[in-house]
C-alpha cells in the first residue's frame, strides 16, 4: 500500500512533486501512478496538474480515474495542485468544460482587458511568479507557514467558489481570488508548493501528517 499516490494522467510536474515529497517524507512509500487500484488503496492522494482543463478531464475519463478520484477525496487526505485544484470544480470557462464537481463554483479566465495594477500598468496573463497567500481559514496545512507567505503561481484561469466557506487562502492579481480551498478531507491550492521553497515544502510536510477531517 502506498503512503502517497501521486496521480499520473499525463499532465503534471510529477517528478518535481515526487521529489518534493521524498524530501519532506524520506521514509514514505510514494507511488506515481495511473493505476486506479493503487490510488484507491493509498493512504493519501495528490492530484497535480498543468495544462488545459478539457485535456485533463478527457485523460481522467480515458484512464478510468474519475470515480476513484471522487471517492478518494471523500475518504482520505487529498491534495489538489494547480490544474488539480481547478478540476475539482463544477465547471470551467476553458473549453466550456465540466469538472469533477467536488466543489461548487466556476473556473474563470483572468479578464485580460482589465488586468491592471494600482498604477495602471498592464498585468500579464498568465499570472506567473511569486505572490502572497493570505490565510482566511485556520487549517492544519497552514501550520508553521506565515500568513502572507509567498508561493509560486503559473495560471491563466482562477477558481471562483460558489461558497466562501470553502476558501482557505486568498491572493490578489489584481483582484482577490481563491488561491486555496478546503473542505473535509480535501485541500487544494492554485500555486505550486513543490516550486515554492520553504513555505511550499512545509505545506507538503503538513499534508504528510494530516489525517483529514470528515466533519
Amino acid at each position: 500500500m502506498a503512503d502517497i499516490a501521486i496521480v499520473d494522467y499525463g499532465m503534471g510536474n510529477l517528478l518535481s512533486v515526487a521529489k518534493a515529497f521524498e524530501h519532506v517524507a524520506p521514509g514514505a512509500h510514494i507511488a506515481v501512478t495511473a493505476d486506479a487500484g493503487v490510488i484507491a488503496g493509498a493512504r493519501r492522494v495528490v492530484f497535480p496538474g498543468v495544462g488545459a482543463m478539457p485535456d485533463c478531464m478527457r485523460e481522467l475519463a480515458r484512464r478510468g480515474l474519475v470515480g476513484v478520484l471522487r471517492d478518494a477525496a471523500a475518504r482520505k487526505p487529498f491534495l489538489g495542485i494547480c490544474l488539480g485544484m481547478q478540476a475539482l470544480f463544477g465547471h470551467s470557462q476553458e473549453g466550456d468544460c465540466a469538472g469533477l464537481g467536488l466543489i461548487e463554483g466556476d473556473v474563470r479566465l483572468f479578464p485580460t482587458e482589465t488586468m491592471r495594477d494600482a498604477s495602471g500598468a498592464r498585468l500579464k496573463v498568465p499570472h506567473i511568479g511569486w505572490n502572497r497567500v493570505r490565510q482566511v481559514m485556520a487549517h492544519p496545512l497552514w501550520a508553521g507557514i506565515d500568513d502572507g507567505a509567498r508561493f509560486y503561481f503559473v495560471h491563466s484561469y482562477y477558481c471562483a467558489p460558489a461558497a466562501q466557506t470553502v476558501v482557505a487562502g486568498v491572493s490578489h492579481y489584481p483582484f482577490a481570488f481563491a488561491s486555496a480551498v478546503a473542505r473535509n478531507n480535501l485541500f487544494a491550492v492554485q500555486f505550486h508548493p513543490e516550486k515554492s521553497q520553504a513555505a511550499g515544502l512545509r505545506l507538503l510536510a503538513n499534508f504528510v501528517t494530516w489525517e483529514g477531517n470528515q466533519g
